[in-house]
């Protein structure tokens, strides 16, 4: 018996490992979720949206005279997934990226201004700092440790302590708005909240596309639920008809 688990547990280790080796895009569990995640809403839409067209009978007779009408229904659907993957693979703002941005752009006009004040022989050389406030020790090549603080702590009041706008978890100086996700582990501008559907954050930079796909899914939903009621209303109203005219017969 044991043998028996042991060629199984081989043959499924093996079988894992080649599918990852093809598809190494999925050897990530955090990206085998989202992706799992992703699937199943496109199959519950597919799924509810289908049984309306293969057991609605007057949905059927609706698209064959006016098929503008599911055209429109079809149209929505359609924009309401595309703008979902949108969404969901947009990046909410995260503090680090927009940090980075700013100091290589600082390092950038400091070495254009000092290249025009040393000579050429002296310009052959790399910058190695430390950002301010970082207790992990992480060094960035070519950065500044003051422009992203001084960005920073301009937007607070005067005499704000730097200990108080610095994150406990990145270690890095979080402006107004900002705070760590603990479910990305990064510090997102603006954060709104972690959305599990979208299997990320909402923030600075995908706040508007959240809001349209919102508004695309609840139209979806609100027409959706009255394809249903109207439905299964229609589908009583037959059962009592069958049901009276049956009992009158008799």
């Amino acid at each position: 018996m044991t043998t028996v688990m042991g060629i199984c547990r081989s043959f499924h280790d093996r079988a894992l490992a080649r599918f990852f080796h093809c598809f190494p895009c999925l050897s990530d569990p955090a990206r085998r979720s989202s992706w799992g995640l992703k699937v199943t809403l496109v199959m519950l839409h597919l799924i509810f949206v289908g049984i309306l067209f293969v057991f609605d009978g007057d949905l059927i007779e609706t698209t064959k005279k006016e098929p503008w009408y599911t055209a429109l229904y079809l149209l929505l659907l359609f924009a309401t997934l595309v703008q979902y993957f949108i969404t969901s693979s947009s990046s909410p703002g995260y503090v680090f990226d927009v940090m980075r941005a700013v100091n290589e752009t600082n390092v950038i006009c400091q070495k254009s201004s000092m290249a025009s004040k040393q000579p050429a022989s002296s310009q052959n050389g790399s910058l190695n700092v430390v950002i301010e406030g970082s207790q992990s020790g992480r060094n960035f090549q070519g950065s500044n440790p003051s422009s992203w603080t001084k960005l920073v702590m301009d937007m607070y009041p005067p005499g704000t302590s730097i200990r108080s706008c610095t994150c406990s978890y990145c270690n890095v100086e979080q402006p107004p708005r900002a705070k760590h996700c603990h479910d990305c582990d990064k510090c997102v501008l603006q954060f709104d909240h972690h959305c599990l559907w979208l299997g990320s954050c909402v923030g600075q930079d995908n706040h508007c596309k959240f809001w349209w796909y919102i508004c695309e899914e609840t139209a979806l939903c609100l027409w959706t639920g009255i394809l249903y009621i109207m439905y299964l209303k229609a589908n009583i109203s037959r059962a009592w008809y069958v049901i009276l005219r049956s009992t009158s017969i008799v």
